[in-house]
């Protein structure tokens, strides 16, 4: 189970100032932006109930996720970035995953009236960032501060993901968020690609070579 170990051995290194976790998602999905999410989890005033039900993202359900969320907000600040597909296909996603980063904490250091000390990034790529970074392989399951982040981005993506499902129905997206399952890459056959469909990653641009050739 994640804990605050990584963020009190920070300070025991002479770190001083807030310590963030950073995570992202939506890596994978044919559709939709790249989220991230930046979380300073207040270590002394968060409640121990919501510290022990923190994990990374993946290994909770989607009730268990949409009810932390709220909580993680209550429990510290949180900043959300993006990248868009536009973005995603002219950088590649590794590159646009690490620029919604960047913005994630640049945004939660207009919050909190400055830069962090150090942002705890979830896997081995290092960001941009306005301080410090530490990368943490598989961070989610180690640092509160990045589990936090995982879950409240996880959050905001499938719900961003909804809303775009209502205006483009058929896709699933409300269920899949836009991940290549069958239920959306039938959707892509049937209806076609959509300004919000990623063009350079493969079952998209093969369906863009079908209606061209």
């Amino acid at each position: 189970m994640p804990d605050f170990s990584l963020e009190k051995a920070a300070r025991a290194e002479g770190v001083a100032g807030p310590i963030v976790g950073v995570d992202e998602v939506g890596r994978g999905p044919l559709a939709g932006p790249v989220f991230a999410c930046a979380a300073l989890i207040f270590e002394r005033g968060a409640p121990d109930a919501l510290l022990n039900s923190l994990a990374d993202s993946k290994a909770l359900s989607q009730k268990r996720r949409e009810a932390l969320a709220p909580a993680i907000a209550e429990a510290g600040v949180v900043a959300l970035g993006a990248a868009s597909v536009e973005e995603i296909d002219r950088l590649n996603i590794l590159r646009a995953s690490l620029l919604a980063m960047t913005r994630a904490v640049d945004a939660l250091a207009g919050q909190i009236g400055g830069p962090p000390a150090l942002a705890l990034v979830d896997g081995n790529q290092r960001p941009n960032l306005c301080c410090g970074v530490k990368t943490v392989v598989k961070g989610d399951g180690i640092s509160l501060s990045i589990a936090a982040a995982s879950i409240f981005s996880k959050v905001s993506r499938d719900r961003h993901m909804a809303e775009l499902a209502a205006q483009y129905p058929g896709y699933g997206w409300e269920r899949n968020a836009g991940y290549g399952v069958r239920e959306h890459t039938d959707g892509l056959q049937r209806l076609g690609v959509t300004i919000h469909h990623r063009r350079t990653f493969t079952p998209v641009r093969n369906r863009l070579t079908q209606i061209d050739s």
